[in-house]
């Protein structure tokens, strides 16, 4: 996949169609995290649209509906948290998951908590690489429980 590219991935579609499922952004720059986020997520019954960084994550929110977005925080051509600000700013309505594998050459020296940083960067959740894929999930279902459209909250409290 060329760099800076979008793919959303048609298997789901001919088979069940997308009215029903719920939409996630998948934007890193790594291809084999992306692929494996993908099956996994297509095999829960998630339409996914995968971005090759930054730049083309942020075509791809202008272009299309999303019900969270999964965030990769280091990647080329954005500096560090620039893209969980930028997105969280673009579409702070939707839920975004900031991931980070960042490891630390000089274990001597205290790490940042860069996972902290981006919950007070907007990130409605924070996953470290390596993750399961459990939880992920885990994390999808809190953000989406939490960030439902106000008309379904609200028949909720009422039912």
């Amino acid at each position: 996949m060329p760099h800076g590219s979008i793919l959303e991935s048609p298997k789901r579609e001919i088979q069940t169609g997308t009215e029903g499922l719920r939409h996630i952004l998948v934007v890193d720059d790594d291809p084999m995290v992306c692929m494996a986020i993908e099956v996994y997520l297509q095999r829960n019954d998630f339409r996914v649209t995968i971005a090759d960084g930054g730049e083309a994550g942020l075509r791809a929110l202008e272009h299309e509906q999303f019900d969270l977005m999964i965030i990769d925080i280091f990647m080329p051509h954005m500096r560090g948290f620039e893209s969980i600000r930028v997105f969280h700013e673009r579409a702070p309505a939707i839920p975004l998951i900031a991931m980070s594998g960042y490891a630390f050459a000089n274990l001597n020296s205290p790490a940042p908590d860069f996972l902290r940083m981006a919950l007070e960067l907007g990130a409605a959740r924070c996953l470290r690489k390596p993750f399961t894929p459990h939880a992920l999930l885990a994390a999808i279902n809190d953000c989406l429980a939490e960030h439902r459209p106000d008309d379904v909250a609200a028949a909720a409290r009422l039912g």
